[in-house]
């Protein structure tokens, strides 16, 4: 029988070390001194340079329809909005303070939804008041309040609903109500699961042709340094399981809750991602600025490991799309890990209307910006 109040002691015994591995785990010297992107490699003909500074612990972003990027945090309880000024640095205010871990982020005909731990709330007409920022609507308020991925992602789908992740409160258990994707109404009515059996989403996004579900997931802890595999998955339709807590990485039965059940009942990731890299934002590529043979692509933030004996992620990754289906998993941008030494963590990609790339590190307090210029002997087209 499965001992709910187990799980739960081991819970409030685990997090607070979880807490103190993410926090203190990762301070490099470079860290202290400031962002700074020289020592980030992108491919051929790519740059990459910090955009802002002036973040503390950004998280995720989503774009205004008048260019406002609306930056997330987890650790500092605030939310703020990035307007870019000429060839200069942008600058940088804050919207909301004391909130309660506002990761998700999403943005919709003009409002502004951020995701707190507890509830949704809802920032009107945003773009035109951020010098007088209204009073937030409370969109809903009936979300768990466990801590322990406790960060919400959110985003609008093409149905336009509300998407949001709930992570399981725990590295591994059985927890009604959590450890899916679900969706809702704007107004936070006919809440309802979409896709199940998820751990810990930290990143979804749709298929710009079919309109699929596509999201990231953070693999258990606590199996050793390369089992199981981080995940991207794949939910065309409502009411898919993909395995979590009792099959992991679509063919690794978990030790205590696997015995019972098969991998074979479950969807296996439709790409399978490093183990531990700590998969968060991703972001079908639909701009026009990169070369052809990277749009239409996948790019995926990977965080990094907090408790792997060697050091894996911290960096951009790439998955190859071919007729509709992963073919490749690539690296696309690296540097933030050099030598077990860290300076930088990428939480979410966004693209801006020129086709760029922004990277989000809420270690280093920094926004970076990928772009790319063709060079002189590279051909007429790209």
């Amino acid at each position: 029988m499965f001992n709910n109040k187990f799980v739960r002691s081991s819970r409030a015994l685990i997090f607070p070390l979880i807490v103190c591995a993410l926090s203190f785990g990762y301070t490099s010297a470079s860290a202290q001194e400031g962002p700074d992107a020289s020592g980030i490699s992108v491919p051929p003909g790519f740059s990459i340079e910090v955009w802002s500074d002036a973040v503390p612990n950004a998280r995720s972003m989503a774009l205004g329809d008048n260019g406002t990027v609306f930056v997330s945090t987890r650790r500092d309880g605030r939310v703020y909005a990035v307007r870019p000024v000429g060839e200069g640095s942008p600058v940088v205010r804050t919207l909301a303070e004391g909130l309660k871990m506002p990761n998700g982020i999403a943005f919709r005909n003009g409002d502004l939804y951020v995701a707190e731990n507890h509830r949704i709330i809802r920032f009107d007409d945003i773009e035109a008041k951020l010098d007088n920022v209204p009073k937030p609507v409370v969109v809903i308020d009936t979300l768990s309040q466990e801590r322990h991925h406790g960060w919400r992602y959110i985003d609008f789908g093409p149905d336009g609903k509300l998407y949001i992740a709930l992570g399981a409160p725990c590295n591994v258990c059985e927890e009604e109500g959590s450890a899916n994707i679900s969706r809702m109404n704007p107004d936070g009515s006919e809440q309802e699961i979409f896709a199940e059996g998820i751990r810990n989403s930290v990143g979804f996004a749709w298929h710009p042709q079919t309109g699929e579900l596509w999201f990231t997931d953070n693999g258990r802890d606590m199996l050793g340094d390369d089992i199981p595999p981080g995940e991207l998955n794949r939910a065309p339709v409502a009411g898919m399981h993909f395995g979590f807590p009792y099959c992991h990485g679509g063919d690794i039965p978990d030790p205590e809750f696997g015995k019972d059940r098969d991998c074979s009942e479950f969807e296996a990731p439709a790409q399978k991602l490093g183990p531990h890299v700590a998969p968060l934002g991703m972001l079908f590529y639909t701009g026009d600025m990169f070369p052809a043979t990277y749009r239409g692509q996948i790019y995926i933030a990977e965080h990094g490991s907090w408790n792997r004996s060697k050091k894996i992620g911290y960096r951009v990754s790439l998955v190859r799309m071919e007729d509709g289906q992963p073919s490749g998993y690539e690296v696309f941008a690296e540097g933030w890990l050099k030598d077990e030494e860290v300076s930088g963590r990428p939480v979410d990609l966004l693209v801006l209307d020129d086709g760029s790339m922004l990277v989000s590190d809420d270690q280093s307090g920094a926004i970076y910006r990928i772009s790319y210029t063709r060079p002189l002997d590279e051909g007429v087209s790209p």
